[in-house]
């Protein structure tokens, strides 16, 4: 097939924080012609494009999708075929748990010229602002990310307790709708009901909530702080790291104002 002029540019918007943003997406987005942009997507971001390009909205929230991944795919196709530099913007990292590898596959399928920019993805961003290392020497050597959202749902989150006992910290994505199973399983599976959790909601952000509990009292915890999505689990001893990080700052002068 013919390869168009036009070409799309799958980026990663990072974890909520416009600060966030890579130099390179930045770019990207100030030379669109046409931005597709997903619910995670900070409005601050989209306000780095050029008043004239055009701006759509296809995001999904749980059971509600503005647009279906097949029309996002045939968007994409559409707007290069017809010589457009698309942005397809996307929360976090396109290639972590954003479905960029199909829309990836989508266009190199079609002969569609595309890249694809990085991201900071949740886990590390949020983790980040939330002061809970994923790594810690003495604590934790490793980490491991899942989704407890699954296409071939079924509410059985036997992977998640699994990893659980081969990593020493858990990132949970897209776990709110599933906490009580995924505090089930993880028990069942042999985590202590002590081990140490955090729930951040809407991480980097200033809207960001940051809960934390144990591993038994996860669920409890979870509905008594209403807790809602889009928010990011962590499971293990490091947030512990972030307690004594708190407590350490309480005995520290004010903040200078220009830290942050």
């Amino acid at each position: 097939m013919k390869k168009s002029s036009g070409y799309v540019s799958i980026v990663g918007a990072g974890p909520g924080d416009p600060e966030l943003l890579t130099l390179k997406a930045l770019r990207c987005i100030e030379k669109a012609d046409i931005i597709l942009y997903d619910r995670l997507v900070n409005e601050e971001i989209l306000g780095y494009a050029r008043p004239e390009a055009r701006r759509i909205y296809c995001g999904k929230a749980p059971g509600v999708h503005a647009m279906t991944q097949q029309k996002i795919q045939q968007k994409l196709i559409e707007y290069a075929a017809a010589g457009l530099h698309v942005v397809r913007l996307k929360g976090g990292d396109p290639f972590v748990f954003g479905r960029g590898g199909e829309e990836a596959l989508a266009l190199a399928e079609r002969g569609i010229a595309y890249e694809v920019i990085p991201g900071v993805t949740s886990a590390i961003g949020a983790g980040s602002s939330a002061l809970i290392p994923l790594t810690h020497r003495g604590t934790a050597v490793s980490f491991a990310c899942i989704t407890a959202s699954r296409k071939e749902e079924g509410g059985d989150q036997q992977e998640i307790g699994k990893l659980a006992m081969c990593v020493d910290t858990l990132v949970i994505y897209m776990g709110v709708n599933h906490i009580s199973a995924i505090r089930t399983e993880l028990i069942t599976s042999g985590k202590r009901a002590d081990t140490p959790v955090a729930i951040i909601e809407r991480g980097s952000t200033e809207q960001e909530r940051i809960v934390v509990s144990t591993l038994d009292q996860l669920e409890e915890t979870a509905r008594i702080n209403a807790i809602e999505n889009p928010a990011l689990i962590i499971v293990g001893e490091v947030v512990k790291v972030r307690e004594e990080l708190m407590r350490l700052q309480q005995q520290l002068p004010a903040r200078m104002e220009q830290i942050g």
